[in-house]
């Protein structure tokens, strides 16, 4: 299987039948940090390959889950879409323009579009700045709300339609809960009114009720203002509840991608397969009874991936074809794509 097949089959997953609803289209998609050695001459010794050719399309309206264990690229996927880092190569199309070939200056406006939800409620908020002064900030950027009394009557609606007493635009974030911090960076996010959010390990950081609330409150404001999401999480449980389709990484690589329905019930890829199996089951009983399947070896240095399919070293269904070459991304099934040749 030739590098160009697979890429373009990849490009193919990203651009199903309804590409014009698409808003995000996100193509081969490489990001490599260089490694250097030397201090007076540093050169680059190698490469870590965060993400590794991925591509993947979100509609509008849809939320998309990207799931997978730590440092297999998800955060940095965001960052990307972001433009907090420049990708090393590929595509990022939103709404028909390749962000990825903007300038700084050409980009500021679209930003007020594209917002984030970080993960640490507690290092997201600014700690000398009020509450309502943190949610303004943005709107004072953009200049939507250039007057000063239609901005702090913005803030007060952002605090209630996020679930909280309109008297905390007065208070500091040490003042709140982490539950209550993450409402205010949802308010943050959506000062603007944007149509396209990053929520990047949002609920990772709370509380279970606390991140069921949150999740509740994301899925209303998604419907309420037509909001697409991309949801990066390591939780299957919140993404099986919160997206419509989930797209599986592993070092870098995208080895599943199919709707959430027919991903946890059919999981084609044996990485997939192992997620799923790894999550617990609410009665005690069953859990104990219950025979897991655990994932055997480390996982591979991004520095250095594994020739042919990346998760060879750990798979059990590994055959000699699949250390020597890259196993095709291809649609098994109508909407659902998976990387794996003994599929």
């Amino acid at each position: 299987m030739s590098v160009d097949t697979i890429t373009s089959n990849a490009t193919a997953a990203s651009s199903s039948e309804g590409a014009e609803d698409d808003l995000v289209q996100v193509r081969d998609l490489k990001m490599f940090f260089p490694v250097t050695d030397g201090v007076i001459i540093p050169r680059v010794v190698a490469n870590v390959k965060a993400v590794n050719g991925i591509s993947f399309s979100i509609k509008r309206g849809e939320t998309l889950g990207l799931v997978g264990e730590s440092g297999c690229g998800k955060t940095t996927t965001g960052r990307c879409i972001l433009q907090l880092e420049k990708p090393t190569s590929g595509e990022i199309i939103y709404d028909g323009r390749d962000l990825a070939k903007l300038s700084a200056s050409e980009m500021r406006p679209l930003r007020q579009r594209i917002q984030v939800i970080f993960q640490d409620p507690y290092s997201s908020l600014n700690p000398r700045m009020k509450i309502g002064d943190i949610i303004a900030e943005p709107m004072m950027v953009h200049k939507t709300e250039p007057d000063k009394a239609a901005r702090t009557k913005r803030v007060l609606e952002l605090l209630t339609t996020c679930g909280l007493n309109p008297k905390f635009a007065d208070r500091y974030p040490h003042e709140m809960s982490g539950g209550q911090r993450q409402r205010v960076g949802i308010a943050r996010a959506l000062a603007v009114r944007p149509e396209f959010i990053i929520c990047d390990e949002a609920v990772s950081a709370l509380d279970v009720s606390i991140q069921a609330q949150v999740i509740n409150l994301l899925e209303e404001l998604r419907d309420e203002f037509n909001l697409t999401y991309l949801f990066i999480s390591h939780d299957l449980s919140v993404v099986r509840h919160l997206c419509q389709r989930v797209a599986v990484m592993y070092l870098g690589n995208i080895v599943e991608l199919a709707e959430t329905d027919e991903l946890f019930d059919n999981p084609l890829h044996p990485y997939t397969q192992a997620l799923l199996e790894a999550v617990p089951i609410p009665d005690p009983t069953i859990e104990s009874e219950r025979a897991h399947k655990i994932i055997e070896g480390e996982i591979p240095s991004p520095m250095n991936p594994p020739s042919g399919c990346v998760f060879h070293p750990r798979c059990p269904l590994t055959v000699e074809d699949c250390k020597k070459h890259v196993p095709e991304f291809r649609e098994v099934r109508p909407g659902h794509w998976v990387a794996c040749s003994q599929v």
